[in-house]
């Protein structure tokens, strides 16, 4: 069963989810960065430089073995996730900032998790001197990540009215297919899980408080807006996990190296509602309030 959700269950649902947010990409998406260049440079390069560094320095903290290590790099490197534009939206951030990020990070990823994780393969060690993503494996990250997302946007172009039916149900069934999936990989790996969890929920819940609170206030204390913050925020702070999960277990083939994504995905739905709540624009909720009550 774990062999089988591994080569094909993975991929499938990251497929899906993938073509998910290629139907709801355009172009304009990504020529939408103009009009907030400042939020765009600001959040890239913390998505790309900062929380690396700070994830290095937190394994460094932890004395994670090698494997767990990489694993979290991994998380790192990873862009973030769709839910980032549904958290967006419930806490009034600028989702179509979301939106431009999101694409904009996904075409990045295809080079920067590459590059990131080999890093961490080179310092940590984990596989015996053999670097697990080469240039072959490098052309599998891009497949997996671009391809999908480029069949819904080509989907996109020629077929509008079909991609905007579908947007609903490609987004149900891509959460579906990524419980079982997901649900499917926890029960056949749960001795490993267990084994590791109490390790990994601290740093993984640290890290993704850091990344949330760096996406916030490093674009407030340079003067980006509110709703872009917010917007910076849970786009940095909510990492595609199932990426990680996907190339750990297909490209790299190590359940261990896929660990600290699979505890952070649980864990980050919680921690990225709780600091939404705190960091939320209350006077625009008394405002609804007062609304509400007249």
């Amino acid at each position: 069963m774990g062999s089988a959700l591994t080569t094909v269950g993975l991929p499938v649902a990251l497929g899906i989810i993938m073509f998910g947010l290629g139907l709801g990409l355009t172009l304009a998406d990504f020529a939408r960065v103009a009009k907030h260049p400042r939020a765009v440079i600001v959040a890239l390069a913390c998505q790309l430089l900062v929380l690396p560094a700070i994830c290095l320095g937190l394994v460094a903290l932890f004395q994670l073995p090698p494997l767990l290590a990489v694993g979290m790099m991994m998380l790192a490197a990873s862009p973030g996730g769709t839910v980032a534009n549904l958290y967006s939206h419930l806490f009034r951030g600028d989702v179509a900032l979301n939106i431009s990020l999101t694409a904009i990070n996904s075409v990045i990823a295809v080079v920067s998790l590459p590059l990131i994780t080999n890093l961490a393969i080179a310092i940590f060690d984990p596989f015996d001197d053999q670097l697990g993503l080469q240039l072959s494996k490098t052309v599998e990250v891009f497949l997996v990540v671009l391809g999908p997302a480029a069949l819904g946007m080509l989907v996109r172009r020629l077929a509008p009215r079909f991609a905007d039916r579908m947007d609903t149900p490609v987004r149900v069934g891509s959460f579906v297919v990524l419980v079982v999936v997901i649900a499917g990989a926890v029960l056949s790996n749960w001795d490993i899980l267990v084994a590791n969890v109490a390790s990994l929920a601290l740093i993984t819940t640290l890290f993704c408080i850091l990344s949330l609170a760096i996406g916030f206030f490093v674009p407030r204390w340079l003067g980006v807006g509110r709703r872009q913050a917010v917007a910076s925020s849970f786009e940095i702070g909510i990492h595609n996990a199932v990426l990680a999960i996907v190339i750990a277990q297909t490209v790299l083939g190590s359940i261990e190296v896929s660990l600290p994504a699979g505890v952070y995905g649980v864990l980050m739905l919680l921690v990225a509602g709780g600091f939404g709540w705190l960091i939320r624009d209350r006077r625009a909720s008394s405002d609804a309030s007062e609304r509400v009550a007249a």
